[in-house]
């Protein structure tokens, strides 16, 4: 009896306190493109709150109103039960609200110290504000797992450290609640879970998280609600505990998707790429690559894992052409140049290598030319589209693209469209149809899915999948363990420019695999 008239208060109570965050028909347009469209969001105190959404779904629209990046064409926003007007971050900090961004805000030459205090010293003598900001550093690091060097550079520490410093500078200005974009995008998945005790103690101490990402497991397993936007409006708000990763995709994408990569057991063939003690030493002087040795067959897709930074990029530029090394390189059996003196991406591509690069704005499309155009890079000399020596068919190229768009279900299917017009997951398609449809004997696939819809990432791994089964090699570069474990016939781990290890995906798990990326071996540094 006195339980449950104990129970009964405490829901009173809960239920009389006002939400941290109220924003009520928030609606706000960048010319003719409606980013957010009469939102209504709360979010209570103390709780680890997600949002998820397809890309252009608005999200980061909405917290960028709620910092103050942006200012709402209409609607209201209440935090803690009174209504604010937020003009700029610095209203966003008066109000107890702390941003830390997916692209970090620091200072690289500064210590962790000089960077919490930037922006908030109090008055014109630092000494005092860095004395400050060092015993409170201290407190904060016993209470929420926050431990950071005080004096140590921003460029000499880990990703995972350098968030930290984020979130300290953030609790610094005394924020209540806490918005975090795409926070684990760069962390191992050890960082990863230091980094959600973090989040859970700061929600037992009674601060306010909202937490937006992409991955549902995550979502799963550190928030207490979810709310999911779709084109621009919010479509559901759920208690995660009765909620499921598939039900949060169809709410996202309006449809039901495979999370699951459904594919049959590899039948590798013929040694396809064979790479021999490869090194790479940049232009400062850096060796980025230490000595890879690797082997990729046909019929086989072998996944490198790693944390970005660590020599993936190095190996796919090696690979496709536009980055000279020492060792050897052997495609089907014949030595591939590696001095840069006849080797390119023309002649990668004449011998058999299809490359899908990391950053498809930068490396594989010119975001002002065409759909048609951006399909014909590299393969402009393709006798489909030559009338002559002089001049291409461009009337054969738009064909050629208008089939391609319609195979790879781009959308929409408008060869004369500008690449910076299409959604991130387009874009993709755009590449990997230029770039599978040439029958390559080794594909390159770098961070196949980064940025994509959850529904273009269904149809991405299938494309990748059947490739496989038609009995190509393809060398997959990938920061998603997920993405990793379920696309991969072998995974080889790389750190600090080496092969840390191989492994089979259904004989390891994340965990060993975050070990051997974080450059763990047997539990000990290699």
């Amino acid at each position: 009896m006195g339980s449950n008239a104990a129970e009964g208060r405490q829901a009173t109570a809960a239920s009389s306190t006002p939400p941290a965050i109220e924003l009520r028909g928030i609606s706000k347009a960048f010319g003719p493109v409606q980013a957010n469209k009469d939102i209504s969001l709360s979010v209570r105190k103390g709780a680890i709150h997600g949002i998820v959404g397809e890309n252009g779904a608005g999200k980061s629209t909405l917290m960028s109103i709620l910092y103050g990046f942006y200012k709402a064409d209409a609607g209201e926003i209440f935090i803690n039960g009174e209504q604010v007007h937020i003009h700029n971050s610095q209203d966003a900090i008066a109000a107890g609200i702390g941003m830390v961004f997916q692209h970090f805000k620091l200072v690289e030459n500064f210590t962790v110290l000089e960077n919490v205090i930037l922006g908030a010293e109090e008055g014109a003598m630092l000494r005092p504000s860095l004395a400050k900001a060092r015993e409170l550093l201290g407190r904060l690091a016993e209470e929420y797992e926050l431990s950071v060097d005080p004096d140590a550079l921003i460029e000499d520490l880990t990703v995972g450290h350098q968030q930290r410093v984020e979130i300290l500078k953030a609790l610094y200005r005394k924020a209540d609640i806490l918005i975090l974009d795409e926070p684990t995008g760069v962390l191992t998945p050890s960082e990863a879970d230091h980094l959600f005790r973090i989040l859970r103690n700061l929600r037992d101490e009674g601060k306010t998280i909202i937490l937006i990402t992409h991955k549902l497991r995550e979502i799963m397993e550190i928030t207490d609600t979810v709310s999911v936007m779709r084109r621009g409006e919010m479509t559901a708000t759920v208690e995660t505990a009765s909620t499921s990763p598939e039900e949060l995709a169809e709410l996202m994408v309006g449809r039901k998707v495979l999370l699951q990569v459904e594919k049959k057991p590899a039948e590798p063939r013929d040694v396809v790429l064979e790479i021999e003690d490869l090194k790479v030493t940049d232009e400062n002087g850096v060796e980025r690559l230490k000595g890879i040795s690797l082997q990729v067959r046909a019929g086989e897709i072998l996944g490198i894992a790693g944390v970005s930074g660590n020599g993936q990029s190095e190996l796919l530029e090696v690979l496709g052409g536009y980055r000279t090394a020492s060792g050897s390189i052997r495609l089907n059996g014949r030595a591939l140049d590696l001095s840069g003196r006849h080797s390119d991406g023309q002649s990668r591509r004449a011998a058999g290598i299809a490359h899908v690069p990391e950053d498809r704005q930068r490396e594989g499309l010119i975001m002002e030319f065409a759909a048609w155009e951006n399909i014909a890079f590299g393969y402009h000399n393709d006798p489909r589209y030559n009338r002559n020596a002089l001049f291409m068919d461009n009337a054969a190229l738009r064909a050629d693209t208008r089939e391609k768009m319609e195979r790879f279900d781009v959308r929409p299917p408008i060869p004369e469209l500008a690449a910076r017009n299409f959604s991130g997951g387009n874009q993709q398609k755009i590449v990997l149809a230029r770039e599978i449809e040439r029958n390559p004997d080794l594909l390159l696939v770098g961070q196949p899915t980064r940025g994509v819809d959850i529904g273009a990432i269904e149809f991405i791994h299938k494309r990748i999948i059947e490739l496989r089964d038609q009995g190509k090699a393809i060398l997959l570069v990938s920061v998603e363990l997920e993405e990793i474990l379920s696309l991969s016939d072998r995974i080889a781990v790389m750190f600090d420019g080496r092969i840390m290890g191989e492994r089979l995906p259904h004989e390891t798990d994340e965990k060993e695999l975050g070990l051997l990326m974080a450059g763990m071996q047997n539990g000990e540094a290699a």
